[in-house]
């Protein structure tokens, strides 16, 4: 009975925001954001967002050792309307930058974090190649979406990011007592997720995030089980 009610919370939480707590690629997307529903703090435990925390990332790829490097900045950006908080996201292939991007969160009252766009720029030799990938909600119908829910329960399906042809990311919630080990340590109690794109049909990546901690660990489960593994965080 507890889990029952619970689910019935969120699904009046996300609708309130014009939002699904059960969404699919096929079904329309058209969330009201109120700026007035957000506050200024990202403290989602499983994504908590402290201006001058650094995260950092590696994983062997078939190109390399790629590493990423997340900085939670404390500058903002207001996309319509809402007041969001900028990180950047360098990524690197045997040290060399080949990707630079700048996402825009926000969290609502209830607790959801919303993904409001992103500026991404890939580089090869130093030089700026494509800008692909960028997208910013209100302009050219892209949408904000959930990167983290408030609540999540197993099976919610959830919309990340919405921008037609450009970036339709999707989330489903796997487990919310998982373990997950990375060379920052070895963690419980965290929550899997399952990312999908109806852009990539088959690509599938399962995330793990731990509570106060944020994203530890990420494993392509396309094939070849690549990881991503969090190494170190710096900062408040």
């Amino acid at each position: 009975m507890e889990s029952k009610v619970l689910t019935v919370v969120i699904a009046l939480q996300l609708v309130a925001l014009g939002a699904c707590a059960d969404q699919s690629p096929t079904e329309p997307w058209d969330p009201q954001i109120d700026p007035a529903d957000f506050v200024s703090t990202i403290d989602n435990p499983y994504f908590p967002l402290e201006p001058g925390t650094t995260y950092s990332y590696s994983g062997e790829t078939e190109d390399g050792r790629e590493t990423g490097e997340v900085l939670v900045t404390s500058e903002t950006r207001v996309v319509l309307g809402v007041t969001t908080l900028v990180v950047r996201d360098r990524v690197f292939l045997e040290g060399e930058l080949i990707e630079e991007t700048f996402d825009w969160y926000a969290q609502d009252s209830e607790g959801n974090v919303w993904y409001f766009g992103e500026d991404s720029k890939e580089f090869e030799g130093g030089e700026l190649v494509s800008t692909e990938g960028s997208w910013e909600a209100g302009v050219d119908g892209a949408k904000p979406g959930i990167i983290m829910l408030a609540d999540p329960t197993v099976g919610t399906e959830y919309r990340q990011e919405y921008a037609p042809g450009v970036a339709e990311d999707m989330g489903r919630v796997l487990g919310l007592d998982e373990s997950a080990d990375a060379p920052f340590g070895s963690f419980t109690g965290c929550l899997k997720t399952e990312d999908s794109t109806p852009l990539e049909p088959g690509v599938r990546e399962h995330k793990f995030y731990c509570p106060d901690i944020g994203l530890v660990l990420e494993i392509d489960v396309t094939g070849g089980g690549a990881r991503n593994e969090l190494i170190d965080v710096q900062g408040p």
